[in-house]
């Protein structure tokens, strides 16, 4: 969450009438004085929250003194706030990063043999999709990546937005989805399978991949389907709540592949194939291919003081104090992994019970206070991974920044035909669901309002977090078949 109060020149222009008529009444000084009473003690209360929050984070800092250089209040607020370099996480073997290559581009996976793990997070789209909302197995058109994957008849949209895989490796990690159902706590993982899911993961994102597989919509299909090939899709037969049969279902497709039996061997050796293994195998590679430490911020922050422009320290600086973006976005991995309402609208197919509305983490906790409360979002490399926001509900950084701004102001004013693309998200709009996001939003405005020059910086600094050849880099990972010989999407990036 990138946290900056509304400035009039920062969101949409708002025209005020200056009464200059002598024969309008002037307001009393008493009147003037207790509103300016008033507003003090609104700014008080907001200070005292913003602290909580930072308090909560185990954030705590001291504005630097203005008569410093930019480096010197920057490194300062930096110090405070134990911002260091990123670790990449441990290493793993070559042999398992290839098995989890293979595996994550590979459409055997998935019950219709369509959607491959690399179809909603491709390198293409920095590791996401590039829409809104994703389009899961069976789509109108095969072998589409982005926009032009077209959602199939009578399928539905993912109910949130794929979330970017970058810096994966790092140990930092504790939660994994918008909703943090996926969660390390106390030495256990807490997982949606409970005490089906397998024993001896080394991280939650090797968890993680255990459940796309299971979902209908993302990757197994509905009862009825036939794949590609016009064979029966046997893991939509499956019970939704078994997930130790749908997993084992597909262990037995890879086993059937000679090359795969190889790859496991080689990675796990003296092990049976497992699906368990084959997300530990997807973890590594994630982790492997898109872990990048180069950035000019990782720079800036090794010792490289002319890694960055003036600017953007500027930028940094206001994220890092006066913007109180840092509150929440904090840390090497810029994320507190905590759940908050930023005011975000509501559109999609919803999610449980509760569809079409999302409750996000109040799903998990079963608490009220917890409804539309989404994970803080890492923010490395987060020039190239729009749309923002649990649901892309923005495609630019621009856009994403200006609704912290103020997010009340443009959750009431927001139009979904201005921002997503996807003419079937669009359509499900939840107009009526303002009122509910609204009584709960997280954010508190800041004391002191923030030009649209500082906003401007923000958006140069978070433009730092992104490596060098990023693209280039992302499409080097693309292998040009898999063994099961089913095509590989974005083989022409």
């Amino acid at each position: 969450m990138l946290w900056v109060t509304l400035c009039f020149l920062a969101g949409p222009s708002i025209r005020v009438s200056c009464a200059t008529d002598n024969s309008q009444p002037r307001k009393s000084k008493s009147k003037n004085s207790r509103k300016s009473a008033k507003r003090k003690a609104n700014q008080k209360s907001q200070r005292n929250k913003q602290g909580e929050m930072l308090a909560a984070n185990g954030l705590t800092f001291t504005t630097p003194k203005s008569n410093l250089s930019l480096d010197e209040r920057l490194l300062s607020l930096l110090s405070q706030q134990g911002i260091h370099q990123l670790d990449a996480g441990p290493k793993s073997g070559p042999a398992k990063v290839e098995l989890g290559r293979a595996l994550f581009f590979d459409k055997e996976l998935s019950g219709n043999r369509d959607t491959a793990c690399a179809t909603c997070h491709h390198p293409s789209h920095g590791t996401g999709d590039g829409m809104a909302l994703s389009v899961g197995t069976s789509p109108l058109r095969e072998n589409e990546l982005g926009l032009q994957r077209i959602l199939g008849i009578n399928r539905s949209f993912a109910p949130r937005n794929a979330p970017a895989i970058f810096n994966l490796g790092s140990e930092a990690w504790t939660t994994q989805y918008w909703d943090g159902r996926i969660e390390e706590k106390d030495g256990r993982f807490i997982s949606p399978a409970s005490h089906a899911l397998p024993q001896d993961f080394p991280n939650v994102v090797a968890v993680q991949a255990m459940f796309p597989v299971t979902s209908r919509v993302e990757m197994r299909g509905d009862i009825g389907d036939v794949d590609i090939e016009g064979s029966h899709n046997e893991l939509a037969d499956i019970a939704d709540t078994d997930f130790s049969g749908i997993w084992d279902a597909i262990a037995a497709r890879l086993a059937a592949i000679p090359e795969y039996q190889e790859l496991f061997a080689a990675a796990f050796p003296g092990e049976k194939l497992s699906f368990r293994n084959a997300c530990i195998a997807i973890a590594a590679f994630e982790a492997d291919a898109y872990t990048f430490l180069d950035s000019p911020w990782d720079r800036y922050v090794a010792g490289d003081r002319r890694a960055l422009s003036s600017n953007e320290k500027k930028g940094a600086l206001v994220f890092f104090s006066s913007g109180g973006c840092s509150n929440c976005h904090s840390g090497a991995l810029l994320t507190d992994q905590k759940f908050y309402n930023l005011g975000i609208p509501q559109f999609g197919p919803g999610k449980g019970a509760e569809a079409p509305f999302d409750h996000g983490r109040g799903r998990e906790s079963g608490i009220q206070s917890d409804y539309f409360r989404f994970r803080t979002p890492p923010l490395r490399n987060c020039e190239v991974t729009g749309p923002y926001m649990h649901n892309g509900a923005y495609e630019t950084l621009e856009e994403a920044v200006e609704h912290h701004v103020y997010p009340s102001y443009y959750l009431k004013r927001y139009e979904v035909k201005d921002y997503v693309d996807q003419k079937l998200v669009r359509d499900s709009y939840l107009n009526d669901s303002r009122e509910f996001v609204d009584k709960s939003i997280d954010l508190p405005a800041l004391p002191t309002k923030l030009s649209k020059q500082e906003i401007s910086r923000v958006v140069d600094f978070l433009e730092t977090l992104t490596a060098p050849r990023i693209h280039e880099r992302m499409r080097a990972t693309i292998p040009e078949r898999v063994p099961s010989g089913l095509p590989v999407d974005g083989t022409n990036f």
